[in-house]
């Protein structure tokens, strides 16, 4: 048996009384989505970060937005997940796919509800489509950050196995060292991805330049999830594709490549005067 670091005895239900559960899963969810509305209205509010004209949107419309954010999370993440997961399951059990709180969330499922409804709150509102996902893409970073820890609490989505010092034996595993991948997943596509944009909106005001937000945080996102699947154990119904490729490799590679193709785009959009 090779060294590995004991995994933290926490009960992934927080609090419970009764039938009522409180999970930590949920609770990342909602604590995600509470900081990155709070953070959102910080960005619109911030004069300073936008050019002469102002903010296109105001406070109360990250207010409103955030109910529209949060059914294109669910109801795209967790559909995502059905698709692109374990498809065969629910095809022969539909019932499942309405039972959220038994786990199976894709983050590109739940990326593209909330394009989805970022484009038609927009809409909606005659807000220029690009500057609210600008606003809303820095946002994600803490939603990230929280969701990996919960699954690593979990002891869920664990990495390969390994002999590196800092491996962890899961308990739902089968006794091998693994990398915890979680962690890796929640310090690049929550912690070092939101530094970055926050460099960006706040010291280089990219802000004034519709785009370049959301296309870093398409390349980040995408970069970061590739880079972390080569240690994190692909889900058991799907495996490895040709050429060791996981399906969250496929999934990210076309988003890097639309996030370099609204680079160039944004780049060459006039940056709003100071």
């Amino acid at each position: 048996m090779l060294f590995a670091l004991p995994f933290p005895a926490i009960d992934p239900t927080l609090i419970e009384i009764g039938p009522f559960a409180i999970r930590w899963y949920a609770l990342a969810y909602i604590v995600g989505i509470l900081i990155g509305w709070w953070y959102a209205k910080r960005l619109v509010s911030n004069a300073a970060l936008w050019g002469p004209a102002g903010a296109p949107m105001k406070p109360i419309d990250i207010d409103d937005f955030v109910v529209w954010a949060t059914l294109g999370i669910i109801v795209g993440g967790r559909l995502g997940y059905v698709l692109f997961y374990d498809f065969g399951l629910f095809f022969s059990e539909p019932w499942r796919i309405l039972q959220v709180w038994n786990g199976g969330m894709s983050f590109h499922g739940g990326f593209l509800g909330t394009v989805i409804a970022m484009i038609l709150f927009a809409r909606s509102r005659k807000i220029p489509t690009w500057s609210l996902i600008d606003v809303v893409a820095p946002s994600v970073t803490f939603g990230l950050l929280f969701g990996r820890i919960a699954n690593f609490i979990n002891g869920e989505l664990w990495g390969r196995p390994t002999d590196v010092a800092w491996a962890f034996i899961f308990p739902n595993a089968d006794g091998q060292p693994r990398h915890p991948s979680q962690l890796y997943e929640a310090a690049l596509e929550g912690l070092v991805l939101f530094l970055v944009l926050r460099f960006l909106t706040h010291k280089q005001l990219r802000l004034r330049q519709p785009g370049f937000v959301s296309a870093i945080f398409a390349i980040g996102y995408g970069l970061a999830r590739i880079f972390s699947e080569f240690f994190r154990e692909p889900d058991i119904q799907i495996g490895y594709f040709s050429g060791g490729l996981t399906m969250g490799m496929l999934l990210s590679l076309p988003l890097v490549i639309a996030g370099i193709i609204l680079l160039v785009v944004a780049s060459r959009r006039p940056v709003a005067a100071a």
